[in-house]
Formats: C-alpha cells, structure tokens, sequence
C-alpha cells in the first residue's frame, strides 16, 4: 500500500538533490562533489558531502546518509509517503496510491489546503477591490505597506457580513469547518469564522496557507487578533508564519530571528533582513525550537525579552542543551517594536541584530545597566544581583566565564566571587529577585516568604485565563476565582493580583516564581477572543467537576440525588464545544463553577454539591451568529 513504485521513481529521478539540500544548508562544489556543513549534527568543519549525478549524499561525521527521499525524511521528521510527496510537489507530479483509503485521506487533505488557497485568494481580492475593504487600505498605507507588499503578502480583507465567504467559495459546510474557515451556528447555518478583518495568511514550510491572522481595524470592537483555531491543518503550537519566505535567508545566514507579530517580519524584510518569523499568537514553544533547527542553531528573539525572557530561562537553557542551539537577544529601543524601528532608522534594526547578545549575557546585562556601580555597596548589590541570574545557567564553564566578568567590573576578588555563587546555589531563591536588588533594596526591605518553589506554569488554558485577568480584568471580574485553578502556581498568581490591584503592584511582595509568570503574563498580550479564553477555562474547570460529582454520585447513598446536576452539567458542556458559544449559557456555567468551587473550599465535608442544577435561561444568539 502508498505510492506506486513508477511514481516514486519518477521523483527521484526529477529532484535536484543539491537544490534541495542547500535550502538547509550551504554547499559548495569542490572537484566532482558539492560540500558543506552537515545539517543533521553540528560540526565547525564541513564533512557533508552531495553526488548530484548519484543523487546521494553523505556525511563523514554523523554517518548520514541516503537519497533526496531520506533526506526530506530525516530533516522534516516526516515518514516515506509525505516525503515523496514534498519532493513531488517540487517537481510538479502528480502521485498515484495503490490503497484507496490512504488515497482518499490524502486526497482529502489536498482538497482542504486546495480551499485554503482559494480563500486567501478571495480574500485578497476584496482587499484590492472591494469599496468595504477602503478602511483597510488606508490602515495598511498608514502602516507603510504599498500596493507591491500587498501582493507579496498576499493580505486579505474579511468582510463584515455574515457568511460572505462561505457562499462565495461555494464549498462543502465539513471541508470549510475542517479548514478553520466557517462554522455552523446555533441556527443551524454555516457562517464565516473571520469578520471585519485584515487577514494575514500563515503558510506552512512549503508555502501552502494553513491558517489566518486576522488584525482588527483600530477603533473597532474584538481582541486585536483572532487567529485560525487549531484544526487539521493549523497548529498554533508548531506554525511559524513566514518561515516559508526565510528559510533560505534563515540557511544563508546560519541565523532566524524571531520576533512576536506579523507586521514585525514584514518591518525585517524591509529592513532587509530576510530571515524573521513570528510565532501565532503564542509563546516560542520546544516544536517551534525543533522546527527552526533544523534550518539554524543559533535563534535571535527580537522581542521584549526583559519580563518574558527571565520567566522562561529555565526552558531556554533546557532547548540549548537538549537541541545544541544558542539562543541570542536583540536589544531593542524602550517602546519600539521591529515594525516601527524598521520604517524610522532601519540600519537601528540592523545593527541591533548584528549586536544580539547571548540569552544569559543579555540578562546580566539588564541588572547591571540598572545597577549603581559607583559605590562599594552598589557594586555588591549589583554583584549578588547578577549572581543569582548567572547560578540558573547549567553549564559550569559558563557561569565560571560572567563571575571572572562580574569580578572585574565590581571590583571583586574571582574566588570570592566564585564563593558567592556557590552559596547563591545551595541557597534556596529568595523572595526578593534580580531586579528588585538592582534596584537598590537591602535586605530588611525584601519581603520574605515560607512557600517553597511552585512548579512551572506552562503555557495553556490556565496561562490563557490569568491573561484574561490581567489584560481584560473586566471580564473576568465576577467570573473567575483563584480556585478555580488547578495549578498551584496559577493560583498563587491569580490571587496576588487580586490582592494587591495588578502585577506591577504584586511582584514585589510573593515568591519569585509568581512574580515571574505576572511578569511574563504582563508582557504576552491576550490575542485570543476573551470569550474563547473564558469559554476554554470553564470547559476545563467543568470537566473536573463533572468527574467529582460523578464519582461522589457512585459512592452515595442516593444517586439520584446528584442527577439532574450531573445531566445539566454534561448538556452545557456538550455546548462549549461548538465554534462559537452562547454568552448567558457560558455565564450561566462560570457562575455554578465559581460557586462550587467557593462552596468546596467552605465545606469541611468534601460535598461539592447541592445537587440542583441552575435554573435554565431563555437562548439567544450566539455572539456573532446571524439574527
């Protein structure tokens, strides 16, 4: 069963071996050979080697070795049919499948990026020409894009109307569910997901579009972005937009830099550097790092890594062992992001890639530009400072090379420095972190905390709703509860800014792994819609407590009694699911959530539950459904 075997023939003997294998990593022809550095493991002196007559290639280091189809395999992680299938793209044939099922998954898949291409097309076409898209020209010619840029891009506009899409693509309501472009509503009709937007199409490596980005016009109402939900073909977690366009700047350079928004790779590209992408609406995440290396080793993050940065160290250093990268930090103008530095000084933007400073040195560095060093007790506050930010790094020989620094620039003696650090190590983290020393408060004035670490936060519903808390505190007043929470740390947070009014309030007076996660939260704008977040959040919590009840129900005198809550319960549920959720249902289960857990808490007993449902309301339309 696949691809029948003339087929997989005929792209071997089409596929320009060389012209693949230099999309990853620079050869160059020496004698009959073409020779490079070998993109499967990291080598200083090139032991790759290429038989573009053979159509083979081998490497004298790692042992790697195989034909154009072994290497799509290898370098994508994909399995033999996918990448005859990528080489055949390439080459411009069209595969036959001896099984009929895997044909048709294929098929189906084809179909579904097929729509996707037409999509983007239409929507660029009422960008160009359509007299609703005018406000959209004029945001974007504010924005510095002309005509030219547009095309290249290929930008959309999303009218603001119903199901404008749907009906002009003409397709089947499952192909245009499945591809993120519509969904049916309450009423029962198919609608378009994206309204009243500038869209950005995300393709993937190989330049097909799987997704969207769409950018409301300033004024409007809605959460600046919406991205394409997670479906077949889009994954938020794993797509890079415009890692398509710069691989092969990304391959020349031996460098990507990533940075946060889509206007931000088109602000790099005009700054002429060619080899920026933008993680979708979330946090560079460990596939991300997977995907990129196999095209570069050394990342540059080109955003506000201050806040962010230091939150996440731990998986940096973790990603720069586990996959031999090296992670850099560009330092950026207080305020400025790569879009707006690219139009008013772009040899700035340039030069601030040229000078990205390693990931460790770059956080030293911020302590010590905030640091007093013209006193004795300056500069040892400056040094403890750096110390605890350097003692996170794992590598000895590493942190060995910031205290020979450190010793120099404040005037202390290297094996007392290195004494210090030893100490900084053993000791547990204390509640007062880098920035709040080098800042200049002494020890009496650190707050102190009995609570040991917390574990790690990492990105996902719970990271999303203390978003929702700290960017829309308007709706998530009355809606959420710190216990609601399951992580312990997310708990932590949520109650911190609740007591103290907002992070910058709160960081100062809890552990350092909560003001870590306020500060990186901070920083991260919310840029999925509020009501998906709070939506996604009650789901998550009402499952838990679907499965308390129903094992309370099961070792209860009286089950029954727990019926009816139980049936509600999994009913409103069963509504969360659908693409776009009814405002009073989704209230209606936050506020039965919140108050079960606050009852939880008050009852000694461990009952969650009166085992009354809430009474139900009239149905109204979903927010954004047809009338």
């Amino acid at each position: 069963m696949g691809i029948l075997d003339e087929d997989v023939a005929r792209v071997r003997e089409s596929t320009d071996i060389v012209g693949l294998i230099s999309q990853y990593t620079q050869l160059k022809r020496v004698g009959q050979r073409w020779s490079g550095l070998c993109p499967f493991h990291a080598e200083k002196t090139p032991s790759f080697s290429v038989n573009d007559s053979e159509g083979l290639y081998h490497c004298f280091g790692c042992r790697a070795s195989g034909d154009a189809i072994t290497f799509v395999r290898e370098i994508e992680h994909v399995d033999f049919v996918s990448a005859v299938e990528v080489l055949a793209g390439r080459c411009g044939i069209t595969l036959r499948y001896s099984d009929s099922e895997e044909h048709e998954g294929r098929r189906r898949h084809a179909r579904l990026l097929e729509l996707m291409e037409r999509a983007v097309e239409w929507y660029h076409d009422r960008l160009r020409t359509a007299p609703d898209a005018g406000a959209a020209r004029r945001y974007l010619r504010h924005r510095g894009f002309d005509s030219d840029e547009v095309a290249r891009y290929r930008l959309g506009w999303a009218p603001d109307d119903w199901d404008r899409l749907v009906r002009g693509l003409g397709a089947p309501a499952e192909d245009l569910e499945a591809a993120g472009l519509g969904f049916t509503n309450r009423a029962g009709r198919l609608q378009d997901f994206f309204r009243a937007r500038i869209l950005f199409p995300i393709d993937d490596e190989r330049g097909r579009p799987i997704g969207f980005g769409g950018r409301k016009l300033p004024g409007t109402e809605g959460a600046k972005y919406q991205n394409s939900r997670d479906n077949v073909l889009y994954n938020k977690s794993k797509a890079l937009y415009g890692l398509d366009r710069a691989k092969t700047g990304i391959v020349q350079a031996n460098e990507v830099v990533v940075c946060e928004g889509y206007t931000d790779v088109v602000g790099f590209d005009r700054a002429d550097i060619g080899r920026a992408v933008a993680t979708c609406g979330t946090s560079l995440t460990e596939d991300h790092v997977r995907a990129l290396k196999r095209f570069s080793r050394r990342i540059v993050l080109a955003y506000d890594a201050d806040e962010a940065g230091q939150a996440a160290a731990e998986r940096v250093y973790a990603w720069e062992q586990a996959h031999e990268i090296s992670v850099f930090v560009v330092h950026l103008p207080p305020g400025a992001d790569p879009d707006e530095l690219a139009r008013s000084d772009p040899q700035r933007l340039r030069s601030s890639v040229v000078d990205a400073r390693p990931f460790l040195s770059f956080r030293v560095e911020r302590v010590m530009s905030a640091a007093d060093l013209d006193s004795p007790e300056g500069r040892a506050r400056a040094a403890d400072a750096a110390l605890v930010v350097v003692a996170e790094h794992p590598d000895e020989l590493v942190r060995d090379q910031y205290v020979m620094d450190l010793a120099d620039r404040c005037r202390v003696p290297p094996d007392q420095m290195r004494a210090r650090l030893e100490q900084v190590r053993r000791a547990p983290r204390p509640s007062g972190d880098a920035d709040r020393r080098s800042r200049g408060l002494d020890e009496a004035e650190r707050p102190v905390s009995g609570v040991g670490r917390l574990p790690e936060l990492h990105d996902g519903v719970e990271s999303e709703a203390l978003r929702l808390r700290l960017h829309h505190p308007e709706v998530a007043a009355g809606a959420l509860d710190a216990r609601m929470f399951s992580h312990a740390l997310a708990a932590a947070a949520y109650r911190a800014v609740e007591a103290w009014g907002s992070p910058a309030a709160a960081v100062d007076h809890v552990p350092p792994e909560v003001a870590e996660v306020l500060a990186r939260l901070a920083v991260e704008p919310l840029e999925i819609d509020p009501t998906d977040v709070l939506a996604r959040f009650a789901g998550e919590v009402g499952r838990r407590t679907l499965a308390d009840l129903e094992a309370e129900a099961r070792s209860s005198m009286d089950p029954l009694a727990f019926a009816e809550v139980v049936s509600w319960l999994k009913v409103t549920l069963d509504h969360l699911r659908r693409p776009n959720v009814d405002v009073d249902t989704l209230m209606e289960l936050v506020a039965f959530l919140r108050a079960e857990v606050v009852q939880t808490d008050a009852e000694s007993s461990g009952n969650v539950s009166s085992g009354t449902a809430p009474e139900p309301v009239a149905e109204t339309s979903d927010v954004g459904e047809l009338e």
